[in-house]
């Protein structure tokens, strides 16, 4: 018997029993959905981690005041960034390009008739380059602003909603910050999820108009600085170091009183636990396929003994070993591959729906298609050789014999 002629009678075999058939995939169909759900919604989240990372660039430092520290010991006393730390950083440091104050704090806010309580962040003009945002309508406030410590702010992407009013409608409108009148000029783009305080929900100021008009304060949430091209990141935090020790007049052999991190370090370690956590879940849809392929080598020994007489009139005829073995396995072979075919497209559907009416990121990789029709083929392979080699070894005479 031919090699097509044994497809054949596999197929013909299968469609025979297509009920059993289609019941005997459904372990391959909802162990291969699983896996691509699972796997597309890791792969939204790096992919959406990867796009901060783009965003954010990588040469971004951020400072934050911490403890003061003596031999590992942290004292009782804490420690403030000031205003007078970021001139001195403007002033002294010799490899960053560009540094960036935020004077942060949580303020009433009034418009019209409506009350909200936001974020309010004085700042910088460069703050939109050097955080990679974007306008979606109006414009930043200027250096001239800064200095004249106008009343002029800028919304998050967030604040309008929460105001129920459209932002291109607020642009030239009053707001009230702390019972101190501003007029809005401009309104962010969205940026969605970040590491640390969604930034969609706060309002920027000019920090000197912060400082003096609203918190009377000249303590700083913290600093980010951008390290300039060609010059390590390392060599930037040892500037940044160098500086504020001078200006904190901490002692040599002193721990510092402030802490300089890499934000690309924390979305790296959010990409790798989001990762672990992706082959977690899909680790453990994969068990499914394990059932499945335990359901296909079930059916096919039920197949087996059923098909006992069909096998030894086969023989008769002349069929070999190699022809019983090759029918069987293939037989295995579609059942897996249909039911690996099937639950990609219901995993896809599964992942479309999450993305439309949920809202993940979702992200269905070729590789991972690749892989679940391999697995699916191979678990039909792996579990059908046996019953496949039971057919193949069965004695003639016996199973002619077989009711």
């Amino acid at each position: 018997m031919s090699v097509l002629e044994t497809i054949r009678v596999a197929l013909t075999s299968i469609l025979s029993n297509l009920l059993r058939s289609t019941l005997t995939m459904l372990g391959i169909i909802i162990g291969v959905a699983a896996v691509i759900t699972m796997v597309a919604l890791g792969s939204g989240a790096q992919r959406a981690i990867d796009e901060q990372i783009d965003s954010l660039g990588a040469r971004l430092l951020s400072v934050f005041p911490g403890q003061s520290m003596f031999r590992g010991v942290a004292s009782a006393n804490r420690v403030s960034l000031t205003v007078d730390d970021y001139e001195a950083l403007v002033r002294d440091s010799r490899f960053l390009s560009a540094v960036v104050p935020e004077i942060t704090s949580g303020s009433q806010i009034k418009y019209g008739n409506k009350n909200i309580y936001q974020s309010v962040t004085g700042t910088t003009p460069n703050y939109l380059g050097v955080n990679g945002r974007d306008l979606l309508v109006g414009s930043m406030f200027t250096e001239a602003d800064v200095t004249a410590r106008r009343r002029v702010a800028v919304l998050g992407y967030s604040v309008p909603d929460s105001l129920g009013i459209q932002p291109a409608s607020l642009i030239g409108q009053t707001i009230a910050i702390r019972r101190v009148n501003f007029e809005i000029i401009g309104v962010f783009d969205e940026v969605g999820s970040s590491w640390g305080p969604s930034v969609d929900d706060a309002i920027f100021v000019p920090w000197s108009t912060a400082q003096l008009r609203l918190f009377g304060s000249d303590r700083l949430r913290g600093l980010s600085a951008q390290v300039a091209a060609d010059v390590p990141l390392e060599v930037g935090m040892v500037d940044i170091e160098r500086v504020l020790r001078r200006e904190h007049k901490i002692r040599p052999g002193r721990d510092n009183d402030f802490m300089i991190m890499n934000r690309r370090q924390f979305l790296d370690m959010a990409q790798a636990s989001t990762e672990i956590f992706a082959y977690l879940l899909a680790s453990i849809a994969g068990v499914s396929l394990l059932v499945g392929g335990i359901g296909i080598m079930n059916i096919m020994l039920v197949s087996v003994t059923e098909r006992t007489r069909e096998i030894g009139v086969r023989k008769a005829l002349g069929a070999t070993r190699g022809n019983i073995m090759t029918q069987f396995v293939i037989e295995a072979l579609t059942i897996g591959a249909l039911g690996g075919l099937l639950g990609i497209g219901l995993g896809s559907a599964g992942a479309w729906a999450l993305s439309t009416f949920v809202g993940w990121n979702v992200f269905i990789s070729p590789d991972a298609v690749a892989l679940a029709v391999i697995f699916s083929v191979g678990v039909g392979l792996v579990f059908g050789i046996w019953p496949a080699r039971r057919a193949a070894i069965l004695d003639p005479i016996e199973a002619l014999r077989h009711d």
